[in-house]
């Protein structure tokens, strides 16, 4: 059986922002909006203009903060109890990740407007839950992917480039863990085997990165926004999706769950921790040296990390290496490989990506 997901309606263009009214017209006139206070003085106002003019009727819900049980109950709270027709998250990837939760509570459709590049949160159904400790804790999921993601490229690739080069470390390892659930005959997240669309989702994502990335990252640090450019944000926003839902996630993303265990890896982003991840799998599928030498150009191309000591882990200590083994043999993203993984195993083969692979 093979079950595949996808968001209804995909938008990406300069100043799509100001198409968000008549869209989200197309969902009902009654909208929740939670908004991520670091973007409030940059789209509210055009939010309003938009929303006012299609005849959508609009409640704020503020979020600033981290995405736990507490601010998820807080923000259903903005709501003053009344269920909107839809709810619509703008800003990053966890100010999103809070929206889909609220609209899970109400049980409405969600519509997403990313204000960075930095993860694939946009257009999934999954919803991360953290603790106040900054642990994830749980995963909710919509019934479907969301009815919109709009993406605004001239607010995307507004932000620091390090957001969008950590939207392209959660991207470039798709094609590998694609590869590794197809070769292990695992599940994806929905319980079914790895599609041939997401396969296919997850290879043009990395041949859109290989050949696109550098060039629209030396565009968009020019001020210039062009088909490298467009090319590179839908392959890390819309078929990074694709990709790991269709597809399915291996060991790049459990060392990426390991990481954020270590106190020390604080301030370091999830898609650096994949891009590093990616290449701890690569050593345990023993691919050919001269593959491992192509990504690692690619790498060094696009500024993705190499080491731990670019993820703040200097001199990694041996309590902190056991918090970070620990954390990735708790993911079930690492049984989603042809054989078990031991803890002793991923040592050997993180120390081998810290001798330069």
């Amino acid at each position: 059986m093979i079950i595949i997901s996808a968001p209804s309606r995909y938008i990406q263009a300069p100043g799509a922002l100001d198409r968000l009214g008549p869209e989200l017209l197309r969902l009902g006139r009654q909208a929740l909006v939670v908004l991520d206070a670091g973007v409030r003085l940059k789209v509210q106002g055009r939010i309003e203009a938009s929303l006012e003019a299609a005849g959508v009727k609009l409640r704020w819900a503020h979020f600033a903060g981290e995405v736990t049980a507490g601010a998820i109950e807080a923000l259903v709270a903005q709501a003053s109890g009344n269920a909107p027709d839809m709810v619509v998250g703008v800003g990053g990837g966890k100010a999103l990740d809070a929206a889909k939760a609220v609209a899970l509570h109400f049980g409405v459709r969600f519509a997403s407007v990313p204000t960075i590049a930095a993860t694939d949160a946009p257009a999934s159904f999954s919803s991360a839950i953290y603790n106040d400790a900054h642990e994830m804790v749980e995963v909710r999921q919509l019934p479907r992917n969301p009815e919109l993601v709009l993406v605004d490229t001239a607010i995307v690739t507004s932000a620091p480039l390090r957001f969008l080069r950590a939207g392209i470390g959660d991207a470039i390892s798709k094609k590998f863990e694609a590869q590794a659930c197809v070769a292990a005959g695992a599940n994806t997240l929905h319980g079914a085997r790895a599609s041939r669309t997401g396969v296919m989702a997850a290879e043009l994502c990395f041949s859109l990165i290989q050949r696109h990335g550098a060039a629209a990252l030396a565009a968009i640090a020019s001020g210039t926004l062009n088909d490298d450019v467009e090319a590179l944000v839908e392959a890390t926003t819309l078929l990074s999706t694709l990709s790991f839902e269709n597809g399915g996630l291996s060991v790049a993303h459990a060392i990426a769950r390991g990481i954020p265990m270590v106190p020390r890896a604080a301030g370091s982003l999830h898609g650096e921790h994949v891009a590093y991840g990616l290449l701890v799998q690569l050593v345990l599928e023993d691919r050919p040296a001269a593959e491992r030498a192509e990504v690692l150009a690619l790498y060094r191309a696009l500024g993705l990390p190499e080491r731990l000591s670019e993820l703040h882990l200097p001199d990694i200590t041996e309590p902190e290496m056991a918090q970070l083994i620990a954390g990735a043999l708790g993911s079930p993203s690492l049984k989603r490989f042809v054989r078990v993984l031991t803890g002793a195993d991923l040592r050997t083969a993180i120390a081998r990506v810290e001798a330069g692979l």
